[in-house]
């Protein structure tokens, strides 16, 4: 095998052993070998801090979790990231690729309790297969950038800016109630709880308090906020999402004065706080309700058992609002009473409800069952009353009455006092909230949904957080020059809970500060904390501090960023808080981690089931060709299932791996960019990975059936400067139009666009490589030369392997890679078509087309158009009553009679 090095030309591969007539491109030999040269001309690799001059360009897709292999989706993502990258490089930037891993985590601790294997034999392990699998890809990455977040040398960097947070006063140690997890065994963050349920282990999610540690994401609400309105390069839903997440919201807080104090273990509780949005319909309440961890429930559960039992019910369901919207709503009556800020001596009962929380606002709510749906059904269920204050347009005050569906929009108020007749919820809010003040009950406040991040977590595999508990000196910081705080390795998986509690000598140390013996902290950091500042590591991986501020102020932000939708709150807003602790702390210069975002589309696959219900991978069907599906090696009927995401529990899923070794990895990389915008969804299909096989061998073998055609091209320095045939100059429009039309679609992130192109130039080859048989015409040698030059060069973002095997068979002896080349300039006068075809209608229907210039004027387009045949016949002794032109398009007349 001819392997190029730095010494010797890049030459062509040697042809399989196949027919003249059929030449095939052997992907097997030729991709591992263009991945060497890639490798040893460091065609990838760019500097700390470049000195080259040249516009940086970073480009990133979120790292994997390495569970063992690559999947679909990981294809998806950093083929379309790699295309970025190859594309910016051609384009004259040094680009920054890098790639790692997301290494921490349970799914390794479980590994290690199911199977007996440590979690760090297991996750190397895993990562040494996924990067052997991932390299096959061809990814035009800089490995040397390669980390993982388990390691020490880059979680003790991780210990110092939590070190440095903590003295810019953004981490602090507080009880709170948390949502925890009974089969991980381990706290989750609010994000962290999907329909009631741990995100990963599906258990339903139960209330506990602990002490926990966070990070004062709260501090920044406001402008994590406003600056997404400076994301323009950001998906709206996305931004949307994080907008809703965060949560700014104007209206009241109040207190509710309890009727007779209720005694609890911190003294009397004489009145209930709430924050509304809509003081404007406070006339309208018909009871109070609070959250089962606020303090009065506690109290009302110490004298009242059945309170008590109905706080530990709650405490077993699920906490996120979409499963407390589904729920049934339930509360628990506690005998207190509040009185109502306006309407004198009126009272209403306290109930424990829930679908109150304690962390949204205050833990309790007054309930206005008229206009909010979920107050509504919980005063029809325990026979509360619903008294209407907000007249919708257009209804009689005299005879509206609520049914089933709240009314929640705006209106006149009625039954308020002083509130009647002022338009809610603008003008009666504003004279609520002053009522309100006037009476010393309440103020108008801004309140945010956003919650401070618990990042404690109950487990071994995770960044250890850098801190001693002393008896006499409290908390206490581990000093920079201790870390990093390693975890031990000999722990062991056979008691339940966090093993750091569980070992015998790691978690006591002597305090730093006294010297006097002390405890570690036994919690690990919330993997997500991992993932919200690795992008700036990259930037200097060998640093010796979290980052080398030159580096990092010449990459970051990250220009364009690849990941799916489903991190739109969780890591994307972790990642803008970690980029603004970091500039607070020294560490950055930048507030946005990352400049553009791109949310690729899931890829889908039938699913089959067999007449014993399971599930079966696609590998194990037989489509016959009747249209029936049946079991493989059974023959048994097959059920076809709806197309859907790729999942395991499905089986519906189909090994990347199997794919490159069949096909090649070009082949899934232009299938993966060919059938969809890259944003939707895409149909995995044996028929469209065997449709872009096929295509390239086709290219493959359009270069190979020129042979001494491609020859005489390529010795030809320029065009003659002779006239140029037809077919010639056809040729060249279309190489040249393909240029445009490729970089655009590039540009625009419009992936299968570019391939439409593409597809389009190899037509016009092959229509010139025909008109070409036979012909000794320079000028068209010359053009199929330049036609499939440019085609390596444009397929190469898409299929690099592919691109340098061609490039090498058009240049033998070479030793240029296409991964080097600059991306080709389009003559734009050679773009422009001589012709376009216009579809001529009438009456909407198209009965003609015509060829004229591109830019004829409207009058001698609607001459052409009304003279054609077809369409002059159709026109004649009729009346014209419109003419309509689209340039470029279409021109419609519209007749009378």
């Amino acid at each position: 095998m001819n392997i190029p090095t730095t010494d010797t030309p890049v030459a062509a591969a040697p042809r399989a052993a196949t027919t003249p007539a059929e030449p095939r491109y052997d992907f097997g030999a030729a991709e591992p070998r263009w991945q060497q040269a890639w490798a040893e001309r460091n065609c990838f690799r760019v500097e700390d801090v470049p000195t080259d001059g040249k516009p940086k360009y970073y480009v990133l897709e979120m790292f994997p979790y390495p569970s063992g292999k690559i999947h679909m989706g990981h294809v998806r993502n950093y083929t379309l990231g790699d295309v970025v990258a190859r594309y910016k490089r051609a384009r004259g930037f040094s680009v920054l690729h890098p790639m790692g891993w997301d290494a921490f985590g349970l799914p390794a601790e479980n590994a290690a309790r199911e199977r007996g294997i440590h979690p760090a034999k297991w996750t190397w392990e895993n990562i040494a297969n996924m990067r052997a699998e991932l390299q096959r890809m061809g990814l035009s990455l800089d490995w040397r950038r390669e980390f993982a977040t388990c390691d020490p040398a880059y979680y003790g960097h991780q210990q110092k800016l939590f070190l440095d947070f903590m003295r810019a006063g953004l981490v602090e140690r507080r009880e709170s109630w948390v949502n925890w997890d009974p089969v991980d065994g381990t706290v989750l963050a609010n994000e962290q709880v999907i329909d009631g349920r741990g995100w990963r282990s599906g258990a339903l999610v139960e209330k506990k308090q602990l002490s926990q540690w966070f990070f004062k994401i709260t501090k920044y609400a406001p402008e994590l906020l406003s600056a997404l309105d400076r994301l323009d390069r950001w998906p709206e839903r996305v931004r949307l999402m994080q907008a809703n997440w965060i949560g700014r919201s104007e209206g009241a807080k109040l207190r509710f004065a309890l009727t007779s104090p209720a005694e609890s273990a911190a003294g009397p509780i004489r009145e209930v706080e709430v924050y509304t949005t809509r003081p404007d319909t406070l006339f309208g309440m018909s009871f109070l309700a609070i959250a089962p961890e606020h303090p009065l429930a506690a109290a009302a559960g110490a004298r009242d058992p059945g309170a008590a039992a109905f706080v530990a019910e709650c405490r077993r369901m699920g906490t996120s609002e979409a499963v407390i919207e589904a729920m049934e709503k339930k509360g628990y009556d506690t005998g207190l009473r509040v009185a109502h800020p306006f309407i004198e001596g009126a009272t209403y009962p306290v109930w424990i409800a829930n679908f109150v929380l304690m962390e949204y606002g205050t833990g309790a709510i007054f309930g206005c069952p008229a206009h909010d749906q979920r107050d509504l059904e919980f005063a029809r269920k325990y026979g509360l009353p619903v008294v209407p204050v907000v007249l919708p347009p257009g209804e009689d005050p005299a005879a509206f009455s609520i049914g089933d569906k709240a009314h929640d929009g705006t209106g006149a108020i009625i039954n308020s006092g002083f509130l009647n007749g002022l338009q809610a919820p603008d003008a009666a809010k504003s004279a609520a909230i002053a009522a309100l003040e006037r009476l010393g009950a309440g103020e108008g406040v801004v309140n945010w949904r956003l919650r401070d991040w618990g990042v404690s977590r109950q487990r071994y595999w995770g960044c250890p957080i850098p801190v001693v508990h002393c008896d006499g000196c409290g908390v206490v910081p581990v000093p920079d020059e201790q870390l990093p705080v390693c975890l031990p390795e000999d722990v062991t998986f056979d008691k339940p809970g966090n093993p750091l509690d569980h070992h015998p000598t790691w978690k006591h140390v002597a305090c730093p500060s006294c010297g006097k013996p002390a405890r570690r902290e036994t919690d690990t950091c919330d993997t997500f904390v991992d993932s919200s500042w690795y992008f700036a590591r990259f930037c200097s991986p060998q640093a010796h501090a979290p980052v080398l501020r030159p580096a990092v102020d010449h990459w970051m932000p990250v220009d364009q960023y690849i990941g799916g939708i489903e991190h739109a709150i969780l890591h994307l807003l972790y990642s803008r808080f970690f980029t603004r602790a970091m500039k607070e702390t020294g560490h950055v210069c930048v507030e946005e981690p990352f400049l553009g975002l791109f949310t690729q589309g899931m890829v889908t696959h039938e699913s089959y089931r067999g007449t014993d219900g399971r599930w079966l991978y696609p590998e194990e069907i037989e489509k016959r060709p009747d249209g029936t599906v049946v079991h493989g090696e059974t023959g048994e009927a097959v059920t076809v299932g709806r197309v859907e995401a790729m999942s395991k529990s499905k089986r519906n899923t189909v090994d990347p791996g199997e794919i490159i070794a069949r096909f090649g990895a070009d082949t899934a990389r232009w299938f993966i960019l060919s059938d969809n915008p890259p944003e939707r969804d895409m149909e995995w299909t044996e028929a469209g990975v065997v449709g872009a096989y096929r295509f390239t061998q086709r290219l493959f073998r359009l270069v190979e059936g020129l042979g001494e055609t491609a020859a005489a091209g390529r010795v030809l320095d320029s065009f003659t400067t002779s006239p140029l045939s037809p077919a010639a100059r056809s040729l060249r429009r279309a190489t040249h139009h393909s240029i445009l039309a490729v970089t655009e679609a590039l540009e625009g992130f419009a992936f299968n666009v570019a391939v439409a192109r593409i597809y389009e130039l190899a037509n016009a080859i092959t229509d010139a490589e025909k008109a070409a048989a036979g012909s000794d015409d320079a000028g068209l040698n010359r053009a199929l030369f330049e036609a499939l030059e440019t085609t390596a060069r444009l397929i190469s973002p898409m299929m690099p392997h592919l691109a340098e095997e061609i490039h090498a068979r058009l240049h033998p002896g070479s030793r240029q890679l296409v991964a080097d080349l600059p991306w080709p300039e389009a003559n734009a006068e050679l773009a422009v078509a001589e012709t376009v075809t216009i579809a001529v209608q009438v009456m909407g229907k198209l009965r003609g087309t015509i060829e004229v210039a591109p830019h004829a004027d409207e009058a001698s387009v609607l001459a052409a158009a009304a003279n054609e045949a077809h369409v002059a016949g159709l026109l004649e002794g009729r009346r014209i009553v419109k003419r309509v032109y689209v340039p470029g398009r279409i021109v419609n007349f519209v007749v009378a009679g």
